[in-house]
């Protein structure tokens, strides 16, 4: 099949750890890969953020990254880009019309929605969705913080309604569309997937100081994401050190973490290592004792399936996706999100225990290679992509062989 993806602001090219560059960029990446990879053909649109782009990068065999000149060829923060959705749809249209019209368009985060609907409507292509995140999630967590544009909410039950499938990552976000009112019929189950070849438990590592626990945490250092309530856990979890990965280290947050680990007393026990290039990150995993994620939300949660497949046990907020890939007592263990005492008590507990670790750690390989690797999850999805786009499912297994 040919398959466009969009991912208006997640640049598949993108370095990974900035404000607006993390999980949905990998997601993008490593999902047009393994479809590339399975014989299909795939085009990410993305918008064009530098008047030094070409329209058309080349990232692997069958698999292009596409700019779309929507707005000024600058960085722009994704909830700036919404006025230009419409320049984007209609470049995806005339794109389709005259150049390469797609079996299925594949929408990441709900304005490049937005555009496939509009485009995909124009030029009779199927359209399904993926919002990674939901407005209504992020405003109930972020209240005032929040600076979605004020109709994301409506948007998205518009969009959960229009499109030909919905692709959802995790039950909790079966639950949150039901209550936006989007039909359960439309919705597929899918989660996002891990490289199961780069993240491995053999391999480097980063070199350490095996004096101490190592707890590594990966996340973009925005507020939600947790990482705060780490460095508040520290001071009871004695002889370990925090490591985090991911960036801006000139930002606001990066400042106020430090000043709370000094005032915490585990300023010489917290390292901020910035944003890292994505091809380093098996080696930071497999550096680790424990990969920590505490988000105070999250849809799905790669940089978990990416640990665990390293073969590293998690202990990590009992919220969204995250409730689902760890299983509680097996691969990790889950606490309450924005609880530093109770995560200072499973953090503490699992370090001192080598036989609870080990145990997490087999068992966490053997699922992130069972229930996650990309090749099972683009299998799964172009099943999908088949049944909108007319295509019979074992055709489709055909012509990917």
């Amino acid at each position: 099949m040919r398959v466009a993806m969009i991912s208006e602001h997640a640049s598949p090219l993108a370095a990974l750890g900035g404000v607006d560059a993390g999980g949905q960029n990998a997601h993008v990446a490593e999902l047009a890969g393994a479809l590339a990879a399975a014989g299909h053909q795939v085009r990410v649109y993305t918008r064009r953020d530098s008047d030094d782009l070409p329209t058309v990068t080349p990232m692997g065999e069958r698999l292009d990254v596409v700019h779309v000149p929507a707005g000024p060829a600058t960085v722009l923060p994704k909830d700036e880009l919404l006025p230009f959705m419409g320049a984007f749809a209609e470049w995806l249209a005339d794109d389709w019309r005259t150049e390469w019209r797609p079996d299925v368009a594949h929408a990441h985060f709900w304005m490049s929605g937005l555009a496939a609907v509009t485009a995909g409507r124009r030029c009779d292509v199927p359209v399904l969705q993926t919002y990674h995140a939901l407005g209504s999630v992020k405003r109930r967590h972020q209240g005032l913080a929040d600076t979605s544009p004020p109709r994301r909410v409506a948007y998205e039950r518009e969009l959960g309604r229009a499109v030909d499938r919905v692709i959802v990552q995790c039950r909790d976000e079966v639950r949150e569309l039901l209550r936006l009112g989007v039909p359960r019929s439309s919705m597929r189950l899918v989660p996002s997937g891990v490289n199961v070849e780069r993240f491995r438990p053999d391999g480097p590592a980063v070199p350490r100081d095996g004096r101490l626990t190592r707890i590594l945490t990966v996340a973009r250092l925005v507020e939600r994401k947790g990482v705060e309530d780490l460095v508040r856990a520290l001071p009871a979890v004695p002889n370990a050190e925090l490591v985090v990965v991911g960036g801006p280290l000139d930002g606001d947050l990066a400042s106020k973490l430090r000043r709370v680990a000094v005032r915490c007393g585990v300023a010489d026990r917290v390292e901020l290592a910035g944003a890292v290039p994505s091809h380093e990150m098996p080696l930071w995993y497999r550096s680790a004792d424990i990969v920590a994620a505490t988000p105070w939300y999250e849809p799905f949660g790669l940089t978990v399936i990416e640990a665990m497949a390293c073969g590293v046990p998690v202990v990590a907020s009992a919220v969204g996706g995250l409730a689902d890939t760890v299983v509680e007592g097996v691969t990790g263990d889950l606490v309450p999100a924005r609880d530093p005492a109770r995560l200072a008590v499973a953090l503490r507990r699992l370090a001192a225990d080598d036989v609870r670790r080990l145990s997490y750690s087999a068992a966490a390989v053997d699922r992130a290679v069972h229930s996650y690797s990309w090749p099972r999850i683009a299998d799964r999805l172009a099943d999908v992509y088949a049944s909108i786009a007319g295509v019979t499912v074992e055709s489709s297994r055909e012509a990917v062989a």
